[in-house]
């Protein structure tokens, strides 16, 4: 990982491009500047209102092409959104570490931060506690990001949902329709592809509100004081609490699969946590419920076998997510299990979690260097759907996809960037 490679690509393009025409223009608009004087009735589709087709629909639209921005919700719901909102977090509300001189996803937060993302822009404007990492109120960023599209001249949202591929009269489109793809677009992408849907489950994690914890147990720290020293809830158990607790986790009723789901893979970096129970006594132990770090207040000289730690998960700190327990139990077992954790013993919760499933595409198969479809150059791919994991990935696939279609629109060849960047 070469800090700042990025940044010093988009830097020799400046050099090659932008200061020679003398432009007064943000780092974002690169080369493309140049052509921009010319006026061009081409747009840019885009399908999906998450973050990567908002972060993508941002930078076109900055770099002065007209964007439609498709999203189907409300007239069409997914299983785990919950509002009608553009660029929801369905699942943890966390963007992971913001260190971006030891981290690889904190060096991807800064390149991204300086070419100008919305999605960065908006995470950084409702950050939220969370020691090292940058975590947000997961309304108030869908929100800002809402807004700013909006109320950005250069793009129009079209609600409703998209079955047909290609759009008709649509020279460009990126599809960033995300895992949880309509089965109407998926199977407009099937006949694109001439291959079945890839697939896996993912799990969201249960929200408990603050004042219904019992702090004569439970404490505020963050891990070894990162960040102001105390950005989490913690609640410990000791040894015979923890076996307990396994033991109650494998027990407990969960949900069952359709017999098509059967063979469907979970994600691994978002495993439930009953199956990280099923995997080893001590899965959980060294996991999400590691000990380390932590010192309880209430009882100093006891070091706890593990521990289960809430993240804040609104701005107003009413609001608290059980970090690492993303669970596929089902509800009313989430409640009886849950509530055996000293210090959650009278939890209320403000959600419960659960279990979808996520579709995304063979891309190295499937797509070039530009993420264009090798079959037609026309349709990008950007976000989960390309397989790429969380977040930050999400939203950075969509960054380059929308620079990728801006190139396509006036004719340039904007390379990919190098190997030395953080992705």
């Amino acid at each position: 990982m070469k800090m700042g490679a990025l940044t010093e690509y988009y830097h020799s393009l400046i050099t090659d491009y932008y200061r020679p025409r003398k432009l007064a223009r943000p780092i974002l608009a690169i080369y493309l500047l140049p052509v921009m004087d010319t006026a061009t009735n081409a747009s840019i589709n885009i399908i999906g209102g998450g973050l990567a087709g908002c972060e993508a629909a941002w930078q076109a639209a900055e770099a002065g092409v007209p964007v439609v921005l498709h999203e189907m919700r409300p007239q069409r719901r997914t299983d785990a959104h919950q509002t009608d909102r553009l660029s929801e977090l369905v699942c943890s509300n966390s963007f992971r570490s913001d260190d971006h001189e030891f981290n690889a996803v904190g060096l991807l937060h800064e390149e991204m931060r300086r070419c100008g993302s919305l999605i960065l822009k908006s995470a950084d404007a409702n950050r939220v506690p969370a020691g090292g990492a940058l975590a947000v109120d997961r309304d108030g960023f869908s929100g800002a990001v809402q807004a700013a599209i909006n109320d950005h001249p250069g793009i129009t949202v079209v609600r409703g949902e998209v079955t047909e591929l290609p759009l008709p009269g649509a020279a460009t489109t990126i599809i960033a329709s995300g895992p949880l793809t309509s089965p109407g677009l998926a199977g407009a992408i099937r006949n694109l592809t001439g291959e079945d849907d890839l697939a896996f489950f993912d799990a969201i994690a249960p929200i408990v509100h603050r004042h219904s914890i019992d702090f004569g147990k439970a404490w505020f720290q963050s891990r070894y004081d990162k960040g102001d020293g105390n950005d989490y809830i913690n609640c410990p158990l000791d040894a015979e609490q923890y076996r307990a607790f396994i033991e109650a986790l494998k027990l407990a009723d969960k949900v069952s699969f359709h017999e098509w789901e059967a063979s469907t893979p979970y994600f691994e970096g978002c495993l439930p946590i009953e199956v990280m129970a099923e995997r080893g006594a001590d899965t959980l132990a060294f996991g999400p419920m590691k000990p380390v770090g932590l010192t309880n207040p209430h009882n100093p000289t006891q070091k706890p076998k593990a521990v289960v730690q809430l993240r804040q998960d609104n701005a107003l700190g009413t609001l608290f997510n059980l970090v690492g327990f993303q669970t596929k139990l089902r509800h009313g077992d989430q409640v009886r299990v849950f509530r055996a954790i000293p210090g959650l013993e009278r939890a209320e919760f403000a959600r419960l979690g659960g279990l979808h499933r996520n579709t995304f595409i063979n891309s190295p198969r499937l797509l070039d260097a530009g993420l264009r479809l090798k079959s037609d150059p026309s349709l990008l791919f950007a976000g989960q759907i390309t397989g790429c994991e969380g977040y930050v990935e999400s939203a950075a696939i969509g960054l380059l996809a929308g620079r990728f279609a801006v190139s396509d629109v006036f004719g340039l060849n904007l390379a990919p960037p190098p190997r030395p960047t953080s992705r």
